[in-house]
């Protein structure tokens, strides 16, 4: 799949770096967003929007990225519990990577995500 015709959910609840986000995506040309501030209003959604990506932090509340994903991968509709997912996180932490990559995710990025870094990931969890 092009990533520019990819469509992302993005779930980060600090407003400044999900502009961040947004606009880093919107520089790689994706243009089919959405964006929630926590896990639980973001899964309510992803069953509707059906997103080809999913972008999110591990540390918000209620609901955190950890959470949303074990949430995600327990639902019945293969569709949907299978959506790739990135983590993207200020926490580098052995103990946070180690919880968060069993999860079967296409990856984990350092906050603030480095261009770069961000389309070869995305490219990457979208088969490219």
């Amino acid at each position: 799949m092009d990533i520019k015709r990819a469509r992302i959910v993005v779930v980060e609840d600090e407003k400044i770096m999900s502009t961040f986000i947004l606009g880093s995506l919107r520089r790689l040309g994706i243009l089919d967003l959405y964006a929630f501030e926590d896990g639980a209003s973001a899964l309510r959604e992803i069953v509707k929007v059906k997103p080809d990506l999913i972008l999110t932090d591990i540390h918000m509340q209620p609901v955190g990225g950890i959470e949303l994903v074990r949430q995600l991968r327990s639902l019945s509709d293969n569709r949907i519990s299978n959506i790739p997912v990135i983590f993207l996180s200020a926490d580098s932490s052995a103990s946070t990577v180690g919880e968060a990559l069993p999860l079967g995710v296409s990856g984990y990025l350092v906050k603030p995500p480095n261009l770069t870094a961000l389309a070869a990931k995305i490219e990457k969890a979208l088969g490219r």
